[in-house]
C-alpha cells in the first residue's frame, strides 16, 4: 500500500509539514500507511486569515445561505462515501462502525441545514425571546439578539470519529457564520483530511472558512482572543492542560470540552431475567462494548443491576460477548475490528490492569490478542465488582476500549447514587417498564448526566440506543464529562454567537433585527399585502381593515353550526357569574374566523396556503354588539426555495375601544 503524505490546509492552500513527519500505522496490520506533521505552519497567520477573510465572507451570507451550503457539503460526502469507507477500514472500523462516522457525520450536516432553514431567519441577526417594554409610552424597548463571533473556532478532535467528530462541530460553527480551524488526532487524521478535500472540492466554502492542521498546534493558542472558541474532544488531562493556558484564561476564550465519561447503564428493579427489559439491557451493553471496539465517548463503562440479578447478567453478557467475531473489518462477518492504534491497545491494557486490582475479569483476556499479527486487536473484557462502593477505580478509571464493569445495587436510591458516583457523564441509560421508577431516577440522577435514555419494550425497536448522540439533542455532560455542550439543534449554533441586549426605539431595533417589533412603524398602502410577492413585501407593511359588528345572532349561529355551546357563549346568567365575563361573549374561534374574513383577499395569487398560527392569546372579551377590526402586519420573511417562502404576519384584533381582543402570528407560504 502506498504511504500517504498528509497535508495541512492553511490560508486556502495545501501545505506539507516541514521537518520529520510522524508515521501513522494501520490499526489492522501495523504497517505504516501515512505520514503527518504540521511543522513550519504560521499559526498566527492562519488565525488572521480566518478572521479577516473567512469570517467576513461567512457573515455576508444569511443563515439560510449558510444552511444550503451545509447541505451541499453533506451531499458531497455522501456522493464519495465509499472513498472514506475504504480508508476507514485502516482505523480498525467495521462497515457498521464507519457508517456511524461517515454517514452519521453527513447526516449531522443535513440536520443542521434543515434546522437552519426552518428555525433561523433568512437574515443575519437571530432574536432571542420577545421584545421587552422598558417605558410607559413604548418608545424605549429592549430585545436580546445573537450575532456571530468575529474570531475563529479551533476544533481539536479525538481519534475515534475522524469524520463525525469534525462535522458535528463544523455544522453549527459554519451555520453561525464563524470560520473553523480543524485539528484531528494523528492516528486517524487521514480520514479527516480526505473528508476536508471532498468538502473543499465542492467550491461552496468561502475562502478562509475552513483550515486544517495535520499535526501539533504549535503556538496557535498564544494568539487567541475573546472572539475565538476552542472546542475540544479528548482526555481530561489534555482538556485541563488546554483550559489552563494563560491566554485562554486571560482573554476569557470560550472553551467547550467533551472529555472522559464513565457512562452507566442501569437495569431497573423491575427488569429481572425473562422480562423484555432484561434482554434489551444485555443486548445494549454488549453492543456498546463492541461498536467501534468500545472507542466511544458514550460507551457503557459501568453496568448496574439489582444484586439478585447480577449472576444472570454476568452469564448472559459473557455468552453474548463470546459470540462476537473479531478480525480484519474488511472480512465478511466480522463484528468487531481493532483499536485505533497499538498505543491505544497498550493504554487499554494498562487501564484494565488498574481496574483488575479491585474488580475481577469474568470474560476475555486483555493480554492475548484474538487476531495474530501486529494489529491492535483485543477481545471484549467484562469485569465484575461485587463491592462497588469499596472500589474507586471502577468509577474513576476509563479503559477506552471494549471494556465494561458490572456491579450490583441494593435499591433504586443505591442505583442512583452509584450512577452519580461517576461525577458527571455524557450518557446514561435505564432499562425499566416502571414509570414511577423512571421518574424517581431522572429526579435523582439528572443533574449528573448530559443525556438520559429510558428504554423499555415499547420504545426499544425504534430507539437509537444508549450511545448515539443526535444532532437535535445536546451532547455533553457535567463534571468529569467536561461541562460542555454541543449540537442540540439551534442551541449548538448559539455557542458560536454572542448574545447582546439591545435597547432603543422599536423602529431602530426592528431595523437591526430584520423583523417587525411591536411599537414599530406600520406603513400602509393601496395594494393588499396578499397581492404582493415576497420580493415586493417590506417588513412592517400593514393592512388595516374595516370594522365588523358581532351580534348575538352571530354568536348563536356559530354555536349551532359548530356545536360549541359552552355556557359563556349561551347562558347570560352563568356567564355573569363567571369572574372573568360581564355576560355572554363571542367564541374565540368566531373572532378568528371573522378576523380572517376581514383581512383575507380571496383571489388566487402570491399567497399559496395558510400553514398555521402561533402565540394565540385572547386578551379582552368581545360582547354582543361590540365591533372588531384587524391589523395585519408583515413581521418576518423567510425564502425557502425558488418556488415559495414563509411570511410571518403579526395579527392584532381590536374592539371599538381600540383594546386588543386577540393577537397571534399567522404563517403563510407565499410565492417569492
Amino acid at each position: 500500500m502506498k504511504t500517504l503524505k498528509l497535508l495541512n490546509y492553511a490560508a486556502d492552500s495545501w501545505v506539507v509539514g516541514d521537518g520529520s513527519l510522524a508515521p501513522v500505522h494501520s490499526a489492522v496490520t501495523g504497517e505504516v500507511i501515512a505520514e503527518t506533521g504540521s511543522g513550519g505552519l504560521d499559526f498566527r497567520a492562519m488565525l488572521d486569515h480566518a478572521r479577516k477573510v473567512g469570517g467576513p465572507a461567512l457573515r455576508r451570507m444569511t443563515f439560510h445561505e449558510r444552511a444550503w451550503m451545509l447541505k451541499d457539503l453533506a451531499n458531497a460526502v455522501m456522493a464519495r462515501k465509499e472513498e472514506l469507507y475504504e480508508l476507514s477500514y485502516n482505523s480498525g472500523a467495521t462497515r457498521g462502525d464507519g457508517w456511524i462516522d461517515i454517514e452519521g457525520g453527513a447526516g449531522t450536516l443535513f440536520s443542521f441545514s434543515s434546522k437552519g432553514r426552518r428555525e433561523l431567519p433568512n437574515g443575519h441577526v437571530l432574536t432571542d425571546g420577545a421584545m421587552e417594554p422598558l417605558s410607559k409610552g413604548g418608545t424605549f424597548v429592549g430585545q436580546h439578539v445573537y450575532t456571530p463571533l468575529q474570531g475563529a473556532a479551533v476544533h481539536i478532535n479525538a481519534f475515534n470519529f475522524p469524520v463525525w467528530g469534525m462535522l458535528e462541530k463544523l455544522g453549527p460553527t459554519l451555520l453561525a457564520g464563524v470560520p473553523a480551524i480543524v485539528k484531528p488526532a494523528s492516528a486517524t487524521g487521514y480520514l479527516t483530511e480526505a473528508c476536508v478535500r471532498i468538502m473543499l472540492e465542492t467550491g461552496v466554502l468561502p475562502n478562509g472558512a475552513l483550515q486544517l492542521i495535520m499535526g501539533g498546534v504549535g503556538d496557535l493558542l498564544d494568539h487567541l482572543t475573546c472572539q475565538d472558541v476552542v472546542s475540544f474532544t479528548g482526555s481530561a488531562a489534555t482538556a485541563m492542560k488546554l483550559q489552563s493556558h494563560p491566554v485562554i484564561a486571560r482573554e476569557s476564550v470560550r472553551f467547550v470540552a467533551e472529555r472522559d465519561s464513565l457512562n452507566a447503564s442501569v437495569l431497573g428493579p423491575d427488569a429481572g431475567p425473562g422480562t423484555p427489559e432484561f434482554d434489551l439491557f444485555i443486548k445494549e451493553v454488549a453492543r456498546e462494548m463492541t461498536v467501534k471496539a468500545g472507542q466511544k465517548c458514550t460507551a457503557i463503562r459501568r453496568a448496574m443491576a439489582p444484586a439478585g440479578h447480577l449472576d444472570a447478567v454476568q452469564e448472559a453478557l459473557s455468552e453474548r460477548l463470546a459470540r462476537v467475531k473479531i478480525g480484519d473489518p474488511r472480512e465478511e462477518g466480522v463484528q468487531m475490528g481493532a483499536l485505533a492504534s497499538r498505543a491505544q491497545l497498550a493504554d487499554v491494557r494498562a487501564k484494565v490492569a488498574e481496574l483488575a486490582q479491585s474488580a475481577r475479569i469474568v470474560a476475555g483476556d486483555p493480554d492475548v490478542s484474538p487476531v495474530p499479527g501486529d494489529g491492535a486487536f483485543i477481545a471484549p473484557i467484562l469485569l465484575r465488582s461485587d463491592n462497588p462502593w469499596d472500589s474507586d477505580a471502577v468509577h474513576d478509571v476509563e479503559a477506552f476500549g471494549p471494556v465494561s464493569t458490572i456491579m450490583p445495587y441494593k435499591d433504586l436510591d443505591d442505583a442512583i447514587a452509584l450512577a452519580n458516583r461517576g461525577m458527571g457523564s455524557l450518557a446514561l441509560s435505564l432499562f425499566t417498564f416502571d414509570k414511577q421508577a423512571a421518574r424517581e431516577f431522572v429526579l435523582g440522577a439528572g443533574a449528573y448526566h448530559g443525556r438520559m435514555v429510558i428504554l423499555d419494550r415499547t420504545s426499544a425497536k425504534e430507539s437509537t440506543g444508549h450511545g448515539s448522540p443526535l444532532p437535535v439533542l445536546v451532547h455533553g455532560g457535567p463534571g468529569r464529562a467536561g461541562g460542555g455542550e454541543e449540537m442540540g439543534g439551534v442551541r449548538g449554533v448559539k455557542h458560536y454567537m454572542q448574545r447582546s441586549a439591545l435597547q432603543g426605539s422599536p423602529d431602530i431595533l426592528s431595523a437591526v433585527a430584520g423583523q417587525w417589533l411591536p411599537g414599530a412603524a406600520k406603513p400602509t398602502g393601496e395594494v393588499h399585502p396578499f397581492r404582493k410577492r415576497i420580493s415586493e413585501l417590506e417588513i412592517g407593511y400593514t393592512l388595516k381593515t374595516e370594522s365588523r359588528t358581532v351580534t348575538l345572532d352571530d354568536i348563536e349561529h356559530f354555536a349551532a353550526f359548530t356545536g360549541d355551546n359552552f355556557y359563556a357563549h349561551m347562558d347570560e346568567e352563568a356567564a355573569k357569574a363567571n369572574p372573568i365575563f360581564d355576560g355572554r361573549v363571542a367564541h374565540g374561534y368566531l373572532i378568528l374566523s371573522f378576523a380572517a374574513g376581514l383581512f383575507v383577499d380571496p383571489d388566487p395569487g402570491p399567497v399559496l396556503a395558510n400553514t398555521g398560527l402561533e402565540g394565540l392569546r385572547f386578551q379582552t372579551p368581545l360582547y354582543p354588539d361590540d365591533s372588531m377590526r384587524v391589523e395585519l402586519t408583515v413581521k418576518s420573511i423567510s425564502v425557502r426555495n425558488e418556488e415559495m417562502g414563509e411570511v410571518r404576519w403579526a395579527v392584532y384584533v381590536y374592539n371599538q375601544k381600540d383594546e386588543v381582543v386577540a393577537s397571534y402570528e399567522l404563517l403563510t407560504m407565499n410565492q417569492p
